[in-house]
């Protein structure tokens, strides 16, 4: 335990006296190695943007526990909560009148659990919540997402404007956790239930980045000409790419800190079974 200990933490020391250009290209192989892993492991890809829809609606359950058990919001942004349900809205939209399936569902079930979300930040726990730590402008994302829909959209055979609607809401997701990150960056200090959130939504986002990479690299590239022609095809793939390394860099770090917080519960475990839950409670936040 000590030896595999040591090797992580001398992993962990190399990795932090990397340039920023040598981590990127270390996250780079790291998410290339994954999707090679995913590729061979998943047979139907579709799969894995159901499991993207999953892994969310998971975040939201999170926290839906963490505002009925420790009724407080705090350390949650209200922005972010509103811009996802605004593209989720918009998706849901999209998804009735141009492709009804599970997709569909699972928008509605995730769209009602964060209407809910909002509901309980804005009457139930406003007490709680940190509005002078949420100031993100969201008119700085919905605009541009906004003006980008209306000039790069799908070219397909539906309606001008549920295509312009459709782009809206792959651009708005791409952004939305933004407002979140923000919160957490002011606040220094990351409640554990936000960061098994955040964390949920990067596992999410990456799960659909390779949804659409694999699908694209499985058809030889005629996924890119069902989508259309021009630059669509090109801005749903840098679109999920974006949010992906968004969030890579905290999940990375929530990643690390659960690793040597699992050593220092089973060090004290090791010494006094008695230790175990007190050790939890004392490395809990992030």
């Amino acid at each position: 335990m000590r030896a595999e200990k040591r090797l992580i933490h001398a992993a962990t020391m190399w990795v932090r006296r990397q340039p920023p250009k040598v981590k990127a290209f270390l996250a780079v192989v790291s998410g290339m190695a994954a999707l090679v892993l995913l590729r061979f492991i998943v047979h139907d890809h579709d799969n894995l943007f159901v499991a993207a829809e999953s892994v969310h609606s998971l975040g939201i359950s999170v926290l839906i526990y963490k505002l009925t058990k420790e009724k407080t919001c705090a350390g949650l942004s209200l922005k972010s909560q509103e811009l996802t349900a605004i593209f989720l809205a918009v998706r849901l939209y999209c998804s009735f009148v141009m492709e009804y399936d599970i997709h569909t569902i699972l928008d509605l079930a995730t769209l009602a659990t964060t209407l809910w979300v909002i509901y309980m930040i804005r009457f139930k726990l406003k007490s709680s919540y940190m509005e002078d730590k949420d100031n993100f402008a969201i008119y700085y994302v919905v605009i541009p997402c906004a003006v980008l829909a209306l000039c790069i959209h799908p070219s397909t055979s539906h309606n001008l404007m549920n295509r312009i609607f459709w782009a809206f809401c792959v651009y708005l997701e791409a952004v939305s956790v933004l407002p979140q990150l923000q919160v957490m960056q002011n606040t220094k200090i990351v409640e554990p239930f936000t960061a098994h959130y955040v964390f949920a939504l990067g596992v999410a986002r990456f799960l659909s980045c390779a949804h659409w990479v694999l699908q694209v690299l499985d058809s030889r590239g005629h996924l890119l000409v069902a989508l259309g022609y021009g630059l669509w095809p090109s801005m749903v793939l840098i679109s999920e790419i974006v949010q992906t390394f968004i969030l890579a860099d905290f999940c990375y770090y929530y990643i690390k800190r659960s690793i040597y917080t699992s050593f220092i519960c089973i060090r004290r475990a090791a010494r006094s079974p008695s230790s175990l839950w007190s050790g939890i409670s004392e490395d809990a936040v992030v």
